[in-house]
């Protein structure tokens, strides 16, 4: 820690969980949230936290109900609400998708508090609008109240999608959550209380939970009001010392684009959880931030389990209040306290036990498949693609037709996209064939291909496996490639059932042969053609087009116009507008029925 900060150091308080907190637990004026950069000086105190619950917890009182959903993109909002329903001893459902019938679906009655505009349609009598909550009610009554919350006897109930893809309810108490939280702070607090923290990861999920809101308050260290949504919100960093949650998609993005001389925050403290680092992005990530990450490995189910700094290691060392044993199959067996009611819960990953304690991950159980009787493993194909340099992601699932193949889903860097430019799809997967039969059996090499610009994820970054599944229902692919017709897309916000991106079309793309000669204008046809290739690439499904019920062209698009791209599926149809970053100017818009 650097000299300056200790004299700071010493005067932050000891931990105080958000089960022990009370009203003289920090001083009144004591920051507790920063917006948009700390130089901004929009701040959130002590005080505001005390009058804010209170006003939130006489709402949740008066409206009855036991069980509420609780949906808030503002973290502070977040913090706000979840403290006010465990005051009132209520069961809190966290999910990150917000689709109004998925949410339907699975909240039941409960009452839904949020903060989110949510379409009228969606919002009844048990909806309760965080901000009008907050600005329709004084903020002096009750404020010398603050009810204890007994953390073993709350519920907190989170969502995962597990080996099934199917969403799985996971119910949690405040005792592991803050234990965990206790455990972090006991290895690392000394580095981190000197910094502000600033998070890329949604706090409906455990790790963003965790790390974003709970463990900030409970060190008492200021967090960023706003999650960071693309990673060029880096550079609004202008200060020096931040602690940064991401996970790995969000980091792999970030490198692309980035440099060491593009930020202000030099050595930030690092945490990635939710997949795990390969030795060269985590390599770049040191040379451009400064910090090589530290990796949490865990889950929805177990916390906390292990971590690593690969810098030092690929080996993961795990936390001292966690025991590790292995199945009959390999797979990692976990004890630990963070595990409620369970002697124990068996993992789906492989690993290698070490004679120090510590394991290496092997790769998932559900990831060794037979085809043909031949034992393979995906994640072996997988890292072989990668090897050849020509792809920043690959996916290799397993599919059945009359008998089990693999398929695999490549998204190429640039110097793949250079290499296969113009090149016919069937001699694309040629090479990838040959090429894969330099290290595999000719049975286990994939029979199918796909090429998107994107891997369908979630918005955590975790792969879609149905959708990618989806990729390859369509029967045979075109034989004409997309390489060259837009240049390098960004994705900029995702969920469920819409997608913003940006890019721009070169004035090399195919989509201005013809139109016109010493003019070049995107025609019509092919803005059409945009829309439906990213639907079907980010939602997953193969669109086809059965009616255009509206559609505007009001500006012309020339080569090189940076171009945002909002598209929205519902209810059988696909919504776009193609506009101008940063500006009003709108190229074109519509609505288009879909099968």
């Amino acid at each position: 820690m650097s000299d300056k900060y200790k004299s700071i150091f010493k005067k932050i308080p000891k931990n105080i969980p958000l089960s022990s907190f009370n009203k003289e637990s920090r001083n009144l004026s004591h920051i507790m949230c920063y917006e948009g950069a700390w130089s901004d000086g929009i701040y959130k105190t002590w005080d505001d936290f005390l009058k804010e619950t209170s006003v939130l917890r006489k709402e949740i009182e008066s409206a009855g109900n036991d069980r509420w959903f609780l949906y808030c993109e503002d973290c502070w909002h977040f913090l706000l609400a979840f403290t006010a329903l465990l005051q009132c001893q209520k069961e809190i459902i966290l999910s990150s998708n917000v689709s109004p019938a998925y949410i339907a679906e699975i909240k039941g009655d409960a009452n839904l508090l949020t903060d989110h505009i949510f379409p009228v349609d969606s919002i009844s009598e048990k909806t309760f609008l965080i901000p009008s909550i907050l600005s329709e009610n004084t903020h002096e009554e009750g404020i010398n109240e603050c009810p204890k919350i007994t953390s073993s006897e709350t519920s907190i109930v989170l969502f995962t999608s597990g080996s099934t893809g199917t969403p799985k309810a996971v119910k949690q108490r405040l005792t592991e959550l803050e234990n965990d939280n206790a455990f972090i702070l006991s290895m690392w607090k000394e580095e981190l209380l000197f910094r502000k923290f600033c998070s890329t990861v949604n706090h409906h999920h455990i790790y963003g939970l965790l790390f974003s809101i709970l463990l900030p308050f409970t060190a008492g260290i200021p967090f960023r009001r706003q999650r960071i949504k693309v990673p060029e919100e880096f550079l609004s960093l202008t200060d020096t010392e931040y602690a940064i949650v991401t996970v790995p998609a969000f980091l792999k993005r970030g490198v692309e684009i980035l440099s060491a001389n593009d930020l202000a925050a030099k050595s930030p403290w690092i945490f990635v959880a939710g997949g795990v680092l390969d030795e060269g992005l985590a390599r770049k990530i040191g040379e451009i931030f400064g910090f090589w990450p530290i990796e949490i490995y865990g889950s929805t189910e177990t916390s906390g389990i292990a971590w690593r700094q690969s810098d030092k290691g690929i080996e993961w060392t795990p936390f001292a209040n966690v025991q590790l044993s292995q199945n009959d199959e390999g797979c990692l067996v976990i004890r630990s306290p963070y595990i409620k009611d369970m002697a124990c819960f068996e993992t789906a990953d492989t690993v290698e036990l070490l004679e120090d304690g510590r394991f290496l991950l092997k790769g998932r159980i559900d990831s060794v498949v037979k085809i043909e009787e031949k034992r393979i493993s995906l994640a072996e194909i997988e890292a072989r693609i990668a090897q050849s340099g020509l792809a920043t992601d690959a996916f290799v699932i397993p599919m059945e037709g009359r008998r089990q193949y693999l398929a695999a889903v490549i998204v190429f860097n640039n110097k793949g996209k250079e290499k296969f430019n113009n090149v016919e799809i069937n001699n694309i997967n040629k090479f990838w064939r040959e090429y894969l039969l330099n290290y595999f059996e000719n049975v286990v090499i994939p029979k199918k291909w796909r090429y998107p610009e994107l891997l369908p994820a979630d918005i955590q970054g975790k792969i879609k496996r149905k959708a990618l599944m989806q990729l390859f229902s369509d029967g045979k692919q075109s034989m004409k490639n997309d390489f060259g017709k837009y240049n390098k897309v960004k994705l900029i916000e995702k969920n469920k059932n819409s997608v913003i991106l940006e890019f721009s079309i070169p004035n090399s793309s195919p989509y201005f042969d013809g139109h016109f000669p010493g003019f070049p204008i995107l025609p019509a046809v092919a803005q059409v053609d945009l829309v439906v290739h990213f639907a079907s690439e980010h939602f997953g499904i193969n669109i086809s087009i059965t009616k255009i019920n509206r559609i505007k062209f009001m500006n012309i698009i020339r080569p090189e116009n940076p171009l945002v791209l909002f598209i929205e599926a519902d209810k059988g149809n696909i919504d776009f507008k193609i506009s101008s970053p940063g500006s009003e100017t709108v190229y074109s818009s519509g609505v288009m029925t879909i099968k």
